[in-house]
Order: C-alpha cells, then structure tokens, then sequence
C-alpha cells in the first residue's frame, strides 16, 4: 500500500532534478550569450551559440545602462512539466563595450 505512494514521489522528485539540469543548461548559454554580446558580437551570433548548446532556448536581449543581459526562455522538456506548461527562464548579465 504504502509502496505506489513511494514510487511516485521518488518519480516526482527525478523529474525536478531534470527540470533543475534543463534550468543548468540555459544559466550556462545565458552567461555565453550575455558574455558575446557584452563583447560586441552579433546577435545572431550569439543565438548560435545558444541554439548549439541548448536547441529550442528563445533569445532575448535588453540594455541596462553599461549592461547588456541575454534572456532564454525554453518550455520544459520533461513529459509532466512540459504538460503543465513549465517553462524554464534564465538571465545574465555583462558589462558591454569589450570592458
């Protein structure tokens, strides 16, 4: 009796670990884009870079005074998650101008 309640919270919690490595993957490609851009490359530069480390991830960039942050944005790709429309977020920051 008490065995299925086990299994589906041991189940619950593998797939936040997986939810919390896909939030990993897009912090990783944020710090890479904001990082490019911070350094004047392109933006299309940059969504390759982000589209080759994590496919799917939406690029958005904004200017905060000597910053230039890349926002990702990617529906969760874990079956459950992906159902109930978790989307994983992530933002970086870097100084811009090369500096």
């Amino acid at each position: 009796m008490v065995l299925p309640a086990v299994v589906l919270v041991l189940a619950c919690c593998l797939a936040a670990i997986q939810v919390v490595g896909q939030q990993v993957r897009l912090t990783d490609a944020a710090v890479v884009a904001a990082r490019m851009l911070g350094r004047g490359e392109s933006l299309d530069s940059a969504a390759a870079a982000v589209q080759a480390s994590i496919a799917g991830a939406e690029l958005r960039t904004e200017h905060q005074g000597d910053l230039v942050c890349a926002l990702l944005q990617k529906p969760s790709g874990f079956g459950p998650f992906a159902r109930a429309g978790v989307t994983v977020t992530a933002r970086s920051c870097a100084p811009s101008g090369g500096l």
